[in-house]
């Protein structure tokens, strides 16, 4: 854990600001923009980028992970700055939550992976960098793209350790539990080897 530098007023404001932040759900706006209907009843139903990907849209679902990813990095970008070390591991706690549990949409959100990265990538770049190079790998290699995401979160508290951000560990061990709790169907279906690859569709 970090030292803490923050008064708990000023943690809590950080904590209400980058769950909201973290509730925008893009992949649902970005689907209306590009006139792609109801993203939750799309494919698997998920607001996130892979969903997108489904609808055969590219454009949409890049910027749905670029802007799912960003407002993880932004709220920790934006409480570094303006406060502390500790009020940034807040914020990146808080915008990863806003997004698995959005209260824009009664609290049913996506699974959080592009918000973990980017929250990661800022954090710390490196262990961040790490992450993102070991879901490319995974995915690469195995073409599953919640495989990929299931090891990437696995691992990032150990380069959290490995590249001396100690105080990262506890923080990216929790992301990466909850990480898995979303993933619960999609290991379902990896155990018993009906969970779709890349590029194919998926309706659950």
């Amino acid at each position: 854990m970090p030292e803490l530098a923050t008064s708990l007023p000023l943690l809590s404001l950080t904590a209400l600001a980058a769950y909201l932040l973290g509730s925008v759900p893009f992949g649902i706006v970005f689907a209306r923009l590009f006139g792609l209907g109801d993203l939750r009843k799309i494919g698997s139903g998920n607001i996130g980028a892979t969903n997108v990907l489904r609808t055969g849209n590219k454009p949409a679902a890049f910027l749905t992970l670029v802007l799912d990813a960003g407002k993880g990095g932004i709220a920790v970008l934006l409480a570094r700055a303006f406060l502390a070390g500790d009020a940034a591991q807040v914020a990146g706690l808080f915008a990863f939550l806003g997004h698995v549990f959005p209260i824009y949409l009664g609290f049913k959100g996506g699974k959080g992976v592009a918000t973990f990265l980017g929250t990661v990538l800022a954090l710390a770049f490196p262990v961040g960098l790490a992450a993102c190079a070991t879901w490319v790998a995974t995915a690469a290699v195995f073409r599953y793209s919640s495989l990929a995401a299931l090891v990437a979160a696995a691992a990032t508290p150990i380069y959290a350790l490995i590249f001396g951000h100690a105080s990262l560990f506890i923080l990216t061990a929790v992301l990466a539990q909850i990480v898995f709790l979303r993933h619960r169907p999609n290991i379902k279906r990896l155990l018993e080897r009906s969970e779709p690859k890349i590029g194919k569709s998926s309706k659950t």
